[in-house]
């Protein structure tokens, strides 16, 4: 499977959830972990936990496995690796502490727009 494949699978069902402010960062070239990071939050646990089950769904159904996943019942900071695409889905607060988008700021970005069009 096309690696841009899996992001835009992965993009629809943050979406489908309501993950707050989705950002896709082009990892190409600048990590060998993966191709794409997807950065989201949600504003409770229970939604935080809901959009990660939601993509490992839809990651299922495409007939590949999560090959790593932390943080899940603590609902704060959830890490979830899909090989050739890494997802972040924080709670508000820690998205904000954390600050990946600036930690990784030489990644170009992605408009989660064209991935879901």
């Amino acid at each position: 499977m096309e690696s841009q494949d899996l992001l835009k699978t992965v993009v629809k069902a943050a979406d489908d959830k309501k993950a707050n402010d989705l950002m896709i960062l082009n990892m190409q070239g600048l990590s060998p972990m993966a191709d794409y990071f997807v950065i989201g939050h949600g504003n409770s646990d229970r939604q935080v936990q809901a959009i990660v089950r939601e993509i490992k769904d839809q990651v299922h159904e495409l007939g590949l496995s999560v090959k790593r996943l932390e943080g899940f019942d603590e609902a704060k900071w959830i890490l979830m690796d899909i090989g050739d695409v890494v997802v972040h889905i924080f709670q508000k607060d820690d998205r904000a502490y954390y600050n990946l988008e600036r930690l990784w700021g030489d990644a170009p970005t992605i408009q989660v727009e064209s991935v879901l069009a």
